[in-house]
């Protein structure tokens, strides 16, 4: 995996480096907001990819790393410190897509390049937005979940699909919630129903599941959930329920447990999209704006010039291939005793 991500951090460097200064000639502050730890994936996986590939390309740069805890006004005063501190870019990904809107105006009035990282901010353009194609994900993992439907022969006559989404602050989690919601009113199956889960908290999700069961009852043969933690939150529920067999349930960000409820056949799928892959083109993206260059954009969302990178879906059938054989997790990491078994079913070593 670290010589698959040095690869991309190349081609990246090449991508966004037109026409910008010499790596010796460059240096500045560069602050890195993230906006909750209710996801292992920024710690583990964003910031390192951002300081590894930042530090890589500009040795003299200072990164700053925060997260805002879910909490808006705690980002608001972490967006106001690192200001303070002397930062040229800002790389954010908000607690609140709208409240964010107010930081964007700030700073750039300020001449401070923000860059939107994962969740995009409809109400006032950044300078640049980078993240996973979140449309294509959401509509990705409930085709995918159709599909295994169709071929398990499961009728749509008088049955449906719940949608569990993620948070309603984060316009990322709309761009999820369009894709799944598109894929399940294009398919024969019915949409039964479908949440906002407050803060992507998973007991939230839980317990929103567990009422659908009660008022749906058999009707539910599928539960597309916007990530893994809303996917898992809705596994517990249907386990809780006594349901069986669970019925197929999505995720999105292939964190290790939910991986592990996919060996063990709890959980349908999840999205693998290495979170450094985005840190890094966020480091080149933010070197070039300390350039004073352009990053170059492949496309355009809600009026900033973006690049989407897709992420691919895993199943039981091609977890092996997609994260163990390229290194994005390891067979010991997922392989504990309880899963020891799945492991070797699947052929993982």
């Amino acid at each position: 995996m670290k010589l698959k991500l040095t690869t991309v951090a190349a081609t990246l460097t090449a991508l966004f480096l037109s026409g910008t200064a010499s790596y010796a000639q460059t240096t500045g502050t560069v602050a890195f907001l993230m906006p909750d730890q209710g996801s292992t994936r920024y710690d583990e996986h964003d910031w390192p990819g951002f300081q590894a590939e930042l530090k890589r390309i500009c040795p003299d740069c200072k990164a700053i790393y925060q997260n805002g805890n879910n909490d808006v006004a705690l980002q608001q005063q972490q967006f106001n410190s690192v200001i303070a501190q002397g930062a040229a870019v800002v790389v954010l990904d908000p607690v609140d897509s709208g409240a964010a809107a107010a930081m964007v105006e700030l700073g750039q009035a300020q001449g401070i390049k923000i860059v939107a990282y994962d969740r995009p901010i409809p109400d006032r353009a950044p300078d640049f937005y980078v993240s996973f194609d979140n449309e294509g994900i959401g509509y990705a993992i409930a085709q995918s979940l159709i599909e295994h439907l169709r071929i398990t022969g499961v009728s749509p006559e008088g049955v449906g699909i719940l949608q569990v989404n993620g948070s309603p602050t984060d316009a990322a989690a709309g761009l999820i919630a369009d894709g799944s919601r598109r894929a399940v009113e294009e398919s024969e199956y019915e949409h039964l129903a479908e949440f906002d889960t407050p803060g992507w908290a998973p007991p939230k999700a839980q317990e929103w599941v567990a009422g659908q069961i009660t008022r749906f009852g058999n009707q539910i043969v599928g539960v597309v959930a916007a990530n893994d933690g809303t996917g898992g939150g809705s596994v517990a529920a249907l386990k809780a329920a006594g349901v069986d067999p669970i019925p197929p349930v999505t995720g999105n960000d292939a964190e290790i447990a939910a991986l592990q409820l996919i060996i063990a056949g709890d959980q349908f799928n999840t999205i693998s999209k290495p979170s450094e892959i985005v840190g890094a083109a966020a480091a080149n993206i933010a070197f070039t704006f300390l350039s004073g260059g352009t990053p170059e954009a492949t496309t355009t969302l809600y009026d900033a010039p973006s690049q989407l990178f897709v992420p691919a879906v895993v199943t039981r059938g091609n977890l092996k291939e997609i994260v163990i054989d390229t290194g994005i997790v390891s067979a010991e990491q997922l392989c504990t005793d309880d899963f020891a078994a799945y492991c070797a079913e699947l052929g993982i070593e």
